[in-house]
């Protein structure tokens, strides 16, 4: 691996994507980001101003709508990240705005990989939801499981990660290609962003903080850091021997373990839930009340709902080498961020 090595990496606005490339740029990786639309200086003045991005980032349109779209971001590239994939918590049209864009933009973007003699590698960013999409009290799942459950109408977005990524397998069995395929499957991932946007799992511990929660329910979260993330990308571009699907996990808690964190660490004047809405009758209540809720986030109470997941990591730590932050150290990291750009006030008042 040389400082001269280019590695495209599609949706660069994205929270993943973004300190990815904070990552690619601070291990001497030239790097060209793909954006929906024009390429508006202002609009990502974040991914300018990381270092080295001066001289060795480059942003290019890409759309996972329009075929053809990433042709000319992947040539020439040594090696492709592709983490652009739509992420809605609500749509009357699962199939139109999430499914067909993940799947048929993955597909775009490795038949660009195969038009481009000097791919080496592609890493795809796919997630647990292709693992599953329920906890299992008795099973600890590992790479070799898949999420058979998820449907249209049943946690769509986890639909749309496993069609993605079965579709991405696939293209590598049934197409002659000069480069081979990594997948990472991160689980709830938290922490610092690079940009201004609100990620989605941030926004839990944003909401949990700001009384949207009435309760404290029995959710179990799985839980990375994104800096880990990005960092296991590096290192399934880096290391020769990387092949299959690793899991990203660093460790899980309760609900309640979070609020209790919380409160210790120092946030307790804000607005943390405190009425246990976790057993008995009033578990129920939150499962019909789900039925409120955008359709995203109701589907995953209503699926995760008093389970609790067991996940495995030996894969990733034994062969990439990755050494996961504790959790509590990444709330802390993400309550920050979450100050520092604004989406919650610092006194919580």
């Amino acid at each position: 691996m040389t400082s001269k090595a280019i590695v495209c990496v599609t949706g660069a606005s994205g929270f993943i994507a973004g300190q990815t490339i904070c990552e690619l740029l601070a291990n001497g990786f030239k790097v060209r980001g793909t954006v929906r639309g024009e390429v508006d200086d202002n609009q990502y003045a974040y991914l300018k101003q990381l270092p080295g991005a001066t001289e060795r980032l480059e942003l290019v349109p890409g759309d996972l709508t329009q075929p053809g779209s990433f042709d000319t971001a992947i040539a020439g590239c040594d090696y492709v990240i592709h983490a652009a994939s739509p992420y809605l918590l609500e749509t009357k049209n699962p199939q139109q705005e999430m499914v067909d864009p993940a799947v048929n933009g993955t597909l775009d973007v490795l038949r660009a990989c195969a038009n481009a003699p000097s791919v080496k590698r592609v890493v795809l960013t796919s997630s647990l939801a292709a693992i599953t999409d329920q906890p299992n009290d008795q099973h600890v799942f590992t790479e070799t499981d898949w999420n058979s459950k998820s449907s249209l109408s049943r946690n769509p977005y986890f639909y749309s990660k496993a069609l993605a990524e079965q579709a991405a397998w696939g293209f590598m069995r049934e197409h002659a290609r000069d480069f081979d395929l990594v997948v990472l499957n991160p689980c709830m991932v938290i922490g610092e962003s690079v940009g201004p946007g609100l990620n989605s799992s941030n926004q839990v511990i944003r909401d949990l903080l700001s009384g949207s929660y009435p309760g404290i329910m029995a959710l179990n979260f799985c839980m990375v850091d994104v800096c880990d993330v990005a960092r296991a990308h590096v290192l399934a571009l880096e290391k020769d021997e990387a092949e299959g699907r690793y899991i990203c996990f660093s460790e899980a808690m309760t609900m309640g373990e979070i609020v209790d964190f919380l409160r210790e660490a120092g946030y307790s004047n804000y607005r943390l839930p405190r009425r246990d809405m976790s057993a008995g009758w009033i578990n129920s209540v939150v499962k019909l009340l789900s039925y409120t809720q955008p359709s995203g986030a109701g589907d995953f109470i209503r699926s995760h709902l008093g389970k609790t997941m067991h996940i495995s990591n030996a894969k990733i730590c034994a062969e990439l080498g990755v050494e996961f932050r504790p959790v509590r150290e990444t709330l802390i990291d993400a309550v920050e961020d979450l100050i520092c750009q604004g989406h919650l006030k610092k006194s919580g008042n």
